[in-house]
């Protein structure tokens, strides 16, 4: 059987299931500081140490400081998106993903053991920089190694997993928000982090990231690991090939088709590429200001980095925080409070629908109807709100919620490997990531401003982010369900 032919073999599974471990951390930090945020920052007996001798009883702030610290792990998100394409080009997917784990584990700790706001906000940071590389590194991990059949469910489940992470943090988070137990729910993360740090390296490199830095036959090796029993041997010529170019890819792969190929030994490959039989030799990775000079990777770029700035300007963030602030209008505060975990539960079941629809329907019909749901929803928002009709307000969140989690939240991450060739996925991923994380830092610092200032009438700007996003998605992004990277790569360039 050919391996694109296949589906989902078990070890690829397991390598995608354990990668997204760090997408579980990414959600949990996400969540944390949801449920017990009170307890954290306004409980009763302020800095006394009351319930412990050793820790003051919470870390008293007022709410612009609050709101700074929570929304500071997007600071080093955006800092380590940046540095993270040259860190997972050097290093290699996989050591990215298991060294990446210490900052959880030591900003988490952190904030456990914090006396004073600067060791909140600094633990918040370290956990922002391993959300940050993690949401680079993860990704192009999991896009590498799935097979081109279940490349969209496997991408899936890195939103899966950060969607899980958040749910378990808002509902672990309700028995531990008091004090002294709201120290536990920020420590937690370290679990996954640690369970990570090991498990991680029983599944191998990415099979195309070895490609990128000549080392063939390791490629081979891992690429047969993830495609047990399959012949590999047209999609590892694919990946050659893309990297190298088809007079290089023929002068590795001996035999007369894709079909019939035995890697040669270095001395071989060497003497080929000396006498002129590839076209360039191995392709060096490109930074972030090469990928802007070539006009094919500048056309993938651009579109990878409007999806992500649309993902965090249509407004999820906002509408789920403002969830509670709506809820309050139907329901009283204690109610409310559970209404938002029923959102994330909601969240959580959409995305699970998404994970079965997106190799199903592809990434394109289910984009543009998140957009247009976000819109409409967004629209009936402003209605609701303007005029105090508290169903239709339930309604329109739960809708906006359900109409981001299938489409909008998962696949721009999935897509941003999809659309890129190897080496230049390690910049393009860094500047679509860092402005991810800018554009969210963004939101968070500008939103409760407009919000304050015109009310239900904010919800207007997400609308005609989404109703923009649906013109931007029809006419430039293509259709990748089924599609090898190197037939995307080569659609750019017609």
């Amino acid at each position: 059987m050919d391996s694109l032919d296949l589906k989902l073999p078990g070890y690829m599974v397991y390598c995608v299931v354990i990668s997204c471990l760090g997408s579980f951390s990414n959600g949990w930090v996400i969540g944390s500081a949801n449920v017990p945020g009170e307890a954290t920052h306004n409980c009763a007996n302020g800095s006394a140490h009351v319930a412990s001798s050793a820790f003051p009883d919470c870390l008293p702030m007022d709410t612009s400081l609050w709101g700074f610290a929570v929304s500071s792990f997007c600071v080093g998100g955006l800092v380590a998106g940046l540095v993270g394409g040259a860190i997972q080009t050097k290093y290699g997917r996989k050591k990215t993903i298991i060294f990446n784990n210490i900052f959880w584990i030591i900003g988490g700790l952190l904030i456990a053991v914090s006396v004073h706001p600067a060791m909140f906000i600094i633990g918040r940071i370290l956990c922002g920089i391993a959300c940050g590389l993690g949401s680079l590194a993860t990704p192009t991990y999991v896009g590498e190694v799935s097979t081109v059949k279940a490349r969209g469910t496997m991408g899936t489940c890195n939103q899966f997993a950060i969607v899980i992470g958040i749910l378990l943090a808002s509902l672990i988070g309700l028995p531990l928000a008091n004090v002294p137990l709201w120290r536990i729910n920020y420590a937690i993360v370290a679990i996954p982090a640690i369970a990570q740090f090991f498990l991680m390296a029983s599944c191998v490199e990415s099979p195309r990231y070895l490609v990128s830095i000549n080392r063939m036959e390791e490629a081979r090796e891992s690429l047969q690991k993830l495609r047990p029993g399959a012949n590999i041997e047209n999609e590892f010529y694919a990946m050659v090939e893309l990297q190298m170019g088809a007079a290089a890819a023929r002068a590795i792969c001996s035999g007369a088709s894709a079909g019939q190929m035995d890697i040669k030994d270095e001395k071989d490959i060497s003497t080929d590429m000396e006498d002129g039989n590839n076209e360039g030799g191995v392709r060096e990775s490109m930074n972030m200001i090469e990928i802007f000079k070539d006009p094919l990777i500048r056309r993938i770029a651009l579109t990878v980095i409007t999806l992500h700035i649309i993902q965090q300007l249509i407004g999820m963030n906002a509408v789920m925080y403002y969830s509670t602030t709506i809820f309050n209008m139907s329901f009283d505060a204690n109610m409310s409070m559970y209404m938002a975990i029923v959102t994330t539960a909601v969240n959580f079941a959409a995305t699970i629908l998404s994970l079965i629809l997106i190799d199903r329907m592809g990434r394109r019909p289910l984009l543009l109807i998140a957009e247009v749901g976000a819109c409409i929803f967004s629209v009936l928002l402003i209605i609701g709100y303007v005029y105090s009709v508290g169903p239709l307000l339930i309604v329109s969140v739960f809708g906006y919620v359900v109409s981001f989690a299938i489409g909008v939240g998962p696949i721009p991450w999935m897509m941003t490997s999809e659309l890129t060739p190897v080496y230049a996925s390690s910049s393009v991923g860094a500047i679509a990531t860092a402005t991810n994380w800018a554009m969210n830092f963004l939101i968070g610092q500008c939103f409760p401003v407009i919000f304050a200032a015109i009310k239900g009438y904010s919800f207007a700007i997400f609308a005609a982010v989404a109703a923009l996003a649906v013109v931007f998605t029809y006419f430039k992004v293509p259709e990748t369900k089924g599609r090898p990277v190197e037939d995307i790569v080569d659609g750019f360039r017609r």
